[in-house]
C-alpha cells in the first residue's frame, strides 16, 4: 500500500512589534516553557484571555456539510501517551514507523507507530508505559520539528536557532541519546563570515543589530523545498530565511517578510513558498535564479492573500500542492485553490470557501492528498475530506478526548489498522498528552493520487 505522510509546520502569534489580542496566545504558550529560558512579557495573562477567538468569516461560503453529525464508527483512539505535566507538546513529526514528539522543555521523544494497536490493548489492561523514549535534548524550547528524510531531523527553537539531528549508530550502557546533534544553524562558519563583513548586520529592533544569518526571535516554523536543497525557516522576528542543504549555510534572508511575527511556512511541489503571519496575511514567494551566477537569487513576492480577520496560525498544502489551507484565530479554515489560468507558474491562489465547525481558534493543520486535519483550542481535532471533482468537503470525524488545546498534528496515509483505506492521525495538546487515532477514509485508495 502506498504511504503518504504530512507534517505540520506552524507556530502561534507571539511577542512581536505589534501587539494584538490574538497575540496573547503565543505569550501564554511561551510562559509555559520549562527549559528555563527567558520568555516574552505577558505570561501572566489568563488562559481564558489567551485562548479567546475572533469572529469567523461571513464573507466566504462554507464548503463543509450542513449536517454536523459524524458517525463515531469512523474513528478510534489507538493509544494515549502522557508526558510530564511541566511541559507541553509543541510539535510532531513522522519519519517511517517512528513518531517524534517535541516539547517545550527542549526534549525530543520517539514512539513507534507500528505498535499502536498492540499498545491499545496494553493500555486497556493497564500495562502500557506512560510515555515515549527521550532521544535528544537541548536547553531551548522546541517550536517546530521536521523530518527531512534520509534520517535527518530538524528542530527550530525559542532561542532562534535551528538544530540538525541524525540517528546515532549503536548504543551504550547506560543508553545514550538516540539522536546525535550534527549542526546548529547558523553555523560557526556563517557567524564568522558575518563578523568579518560589517555590512552583513541588519537592524532588528530599535538600537539592536544582528547578523543577517541569525534569527532575532524564536524560529517558529520549518519547511524543505521539493528537491531537498533548501530549508526554509520562519521567525517571530518577521523574517524568512533559506538555508542550503546539506551544507547548512544561510543562503538568503527576507528581513521584513511580514509586518508581524511569521507563524507558518509551507512549500508546494513546484517550489512556491507560502508564509502565514500574525499580521493576518498569507504571502506567496517565488524563487528566482540569476543567469550565470552560482549563488541563488532572492525570493520575490508574487501574491499577498488577505481573508482572515486575525493571526494566521497554521498552513498546510494538499492535493499535490494545488490547495492551500490556512487556519487562524477566527475559527475558520480558509481553502485556497490554484487560480484558474495560472498553470502553476505564478503560484497564485484564490479563496474558494471555508471549513467551519471549530468553536475556538484553529491552532494547527496537517494535510495529505484529499484529507486535511485541523486542531483547535476547543480541544478537538476535525478530519475533513475533499470531494472528488467538486469543491465540497465532508467531515469524516471529530476526535474528542484531549483535556487541553490541540497544538500540533501529524497525518499519515496508508497504514492498515484493521480495514481498507485508513489514515493515522497523531495529535499533541498543551497538557503534554499525545493521542494516536485511526480514521476510516472512504474510497481512499481510489481517490489517492
Amino acid at each position: 500500500m502506498q504511504r503518504n505522510k504530512a507534517a505540520i509546520f506552524f507556530a502561534f502569534p507571539c511577542h512581536s512589534p505589534t501587539h494584538h489580542l490574538f497575540g496573547s496566545l503565543g505569550l501564554f504558550f511561551s510562559s509555559m516553557n520549562s527549559a528555563g529560558e527567558q520568555e516574552p512579557a505577558g505570561a501572566m495573562l489568563s488562559q481564558a484571555v489567551s485562548l479567546s477567538s475572533q469572529p469567523s468569516l461571513p464573507s466566504l461560503p462554507s464548503l463543509g456539510p450542513r449536517d454536523t453529525n459524524v458517525n463515531p464508527a469512523l474513528h478510534q483512539c489507538l493509544a494515549t501517551l502522557r508526558a510530564h505535566s511541566s511541559s507541553y507538546v509543541s510539535s510532531l513529526a513522522v519519519d517511517g514507523d517512528s513518531l517524534y514528539i517535541a516539547s517545550s522543555d527542549g526534549r525530543i521523544r520517539v514512539w513507534p507507530l507500528d505498535g499502536a494497536s498492540r499498545r491499545q490493548e496494553e493500555q486497556q489492561q493497564g500495562d502500557a508505559s506512560s510515555g515515549a523514549t527521550v532521544v535528544a535534548a537541548c536547553d531551548s524550547s522546541v517550536k517546530c520539528l521536521l523530518a527531512a528524510g534520509d534520517g535527518l531531523l530538524l528542530s527550530s527553537h525559542q532561542d532562534g536557532k535551528i538544530r540538525a539531528w541524525r540517528a546515532a549508530a549503536g548504543g551504550s550502557s547506560p543508553p545514550r541519546l538516540a539522536l546525535r546533534l550534527r549542526a546548529v544553524l547558523p553555523t560557526c562558519a556563517d557567524r564568522l563570515r558575518a563578523f568579518l563583513a560589517p555590512w552583513s548586520y541588519v537592524q532588528v529592533r530599535r538600537h539592536r543589530w544582528r547578523a543577517w544569518v541569525q534569527h532575532a526571535d524564536a524560529a517558529a516554523a520549518l519547511a524543505v523545498s521539493p528537491d531537498g536543497a533548501l530549508l526554509y525557516s520562519a521567525s517571530w522576528d518577521r523574517s524568512l530565511k533559506a538555508w542550503r542543504l546539506p551544507g547548512f549555510r544561510c543562503a538568503e534572508s527576507v528581513a521584513a517578510a511580514h509586518d508581524d511575527a511569521v507563524n507558518a511556512v509551507a512549500v508546494s511541489p513546484d517550489g512556491h513558498v507560502y508564509t502565514g503571519s500574525a499580521d493576518k496575511k498569507i504571502k506567496a514567494w517565488r524563487r528566482e535564479h540569476r543567469p550565470g551566477r552560482r549563488r541563488m537569487s532572492r525570493h520575490v513576492l508574487v501574491q499577498t492573500m488577505e481573508r482572515h480577520r486575525s493571526a494566521v496560525n497554521a498552513l498546510a498544502l494538499g492535493v499535490d500542492g494545488n490547495v492551500l489551507y490556512s487556519g487562524a484565530c477566527d475559527r475558520s479554515i480558509v481553502v485556497w485553490e490554484r487560480a484558474v489560468g495560472d498553470g502553476g507558474g505564478g503560484g497564485r491562489m484564490e479563496a474558494t470557501g471555508t471549513l467551519r465547525g471549530h468553536k475556538k481558534a484553529i491552532l494547527c493543520l496537517a494535510a495529505a492528498g484529499d484529507v486535511v486535519c485541523s486542531g483547535s483550542a476547543d480541544r478537538t481535532v476535525r478530519v475533513w475530506r475533499r470531494g472528488v471533482g467538486i469543491t465540497g468537503y465532508t467531515c469524516l470525524a471529530v476526535l474528542e478526548g484531549h483535556g487541553a488545546p490541540v497544538k500540533s498534528l501529524a497525518l499519515v496515509y496508508g497504514r492498515d489498522q484493521g480495514g481498507g483505506g485508513s489514515a493515522l492521525v497523531c495529535s499533541g495538546a498543551l497538557d503534554g498528552e499525545v493521542k494516536i487515532w485511526s480514521v476510516l477514509v472512504p474510497c481512499l485508495l481510489e481517490t489517492e493520487q
